[in-house]
């Protein structure tokens, strides 16, 4: 289980139990959420990532967030945390040699500039791994390494909706909304990070890295299910179906008599049957309309107005309450102030501190997914405070710089 004390509260960095990628060296170049998502979720499972900066450019991310305290914003505080951060300039020669010496060591380069920008800079896939042929490039763009659109440059916004994900959002006859976060770039993160470990593992077998080319576009066409495999052999276009997934019945926001809502998701007959009792119609289980799966997609809507009846009749809690003693899958509709205060998540360390340097105080954020039984891990620092925080630490350390000779690349701009 992970410590709930996980988080740094006495300082920078706090000691945290290996994680199972304890000992592989990461070096994230990019900006913003996709690539750098990717390197985070390496870094909360025990990977030395180390996030590289232009000197005087820092990533935009770190002033993102809706919340401010002392001119700060802490999307920031969980997107770069267990990262280390140095700033490097890769369009000078000597910052170009920097970052080579830097990768003969390193495991994994996660990268999310547009295609071909490694290879202008001289530091390509070709040039890295001729040099260190266990390297993995996990490559992050709009739209993949190659293809007519490859060169275009890509945000998820775009992404999503050229996907056809959008349009599956919202109900019928309106504007397609967005879901309030960055999916697309989290969906991206997400299959780069598992290319990543796809790829370390190959490089068990063959001794060798390889490329890991993951496109935000393809990663919001890869989570829509059947979609294409229904137009494909059906016709089916599907589209927006509100609080409900039609066909998929009762799935569903249901209406409580104290003006609340509460989920109920029955579609599996055994649940569905449970349902049925727990309402105190049994009946409903064997009647022809509701007996299967197909039947309640078809007579869906008569089967929402039937549970809604009998659900406004209740509060929330007494439905929770009866429905999980019957063994019905039900839940609240949570705003992020519930989320932060429910027992469940706590107890399981999901609501974690982070020890943000910038104002001397920990701030809550998600905890690390998913849990590991031997090699936990956990949050081992926020966000570095500022871009090059740990110059010293790790050009000490990896490449044996003398303080010096940092203070000369310093006043060089080289980093």
């Amino acid at each position: 289980m992970v410590d709930t004390t996980q988080s740094g509260t006495t300082g920078a960095r706090t000691p945290t139990a290996p994680g199972p990628l304890d000992g592989v060296r990461v070096l994230e170049l990019g900006t913003l959420i996709a690539g750098p998502h990717a390197a985070r979720l390496l870094g909360d499972m025990g990977a030395d990532v180390i996030k590289i900066e232009p000197p005087g450019r820092p990533d935009p991310i770190r002033t993102w967030g809706q919340a401010e305290v002392d001119g700060h914003r802490f999307y920031w505080t969980v997107h770069g945390r267990n990262k280390r951060a140095i700033t490097l300039d890769l369009r000078s020669e000597r910052g170009r040699d920097l970052f080579l010496r830097l990768a003969d060591g390193a495991d994994i380069i996660v990268e999310n500039f547009r295609p071909g920008t490694l290879e202008r800079l001289g530091i390509g896939p070709e040039i890295l791994s001729a040099r260190n042929p266990g390297i993995v490039v996990v490559r992050v763009s709009g739209y993949g390494q190659y293809g007519p659109d490859s060169t275009r440059a890509g945000y998820a916004s775009v992404a999503e909706a050229a996907s056809g994900l959008r349009h599956l959002n919202g109900y019928p006859g309106q504007l397609p909304p967005r879901l309030a976060l960055s999916l697309g770039d989290t969906l991206a993160g997400m299959f780069a990070a598992q290319g990543a470990l796809a790829a370390l593992y190959r490089r068990t077998v063959t001794g060798k890295g390889q490329v890991v080319d993951t496109s935000l576009l393809e990663s919001c066409v890869a989570v829509q299910e059947s979609a294409i495999a229904d137009y494909d052999m059906g016709g089916v276009v599907r589209g927006p179906s509100g609080t409900r997934l039609d066909g998929i019945a009762p799935s569903n926001l249901y209406p409580t008599k104290d003006g609340t809502h509460v989920i109920i998701a029955a579609n599996q007959d055994t649940v569905f049957a449970r349902l049925c009792a727990a309402m105190g119609t049994p009946e409903l289980a064997t009647d022809p309309r509701f007996a299967d799966h197909a039947a309640r997609g078809i007579n869906q809507d008569e089967l929402d107005a039937l549970i809604g009846n009998w659900s406004s009749q209740h509060s929330a809690d007494e439905l929770t309450d009866t429905l999980q003693a019957a063994g019905v899958v039900v839940g609240p509709v949570n705003t992020v102030a519930e989320v932060v205060d429910d027992p469940h998540l706590r107890a399981r360390g999901m609501i974690a501190e982070h020890f943000d340097e910038r104002i001397g105080r920990t701030v809550l954020g998600p905890g690390v997914v998913p849990q590991f039984s031997e090699t936990p891990g956990g949050i081992r620092n926020a966000g570095p405070p500022a871009p090059g925080s740990d110059n010293a630490a790790v050009y000490g350390e990896l490449l044996g710089l003398s303080d010096n000779e940092l203070d000369e690349l310093t006043q060089a701009g080289v980093i």
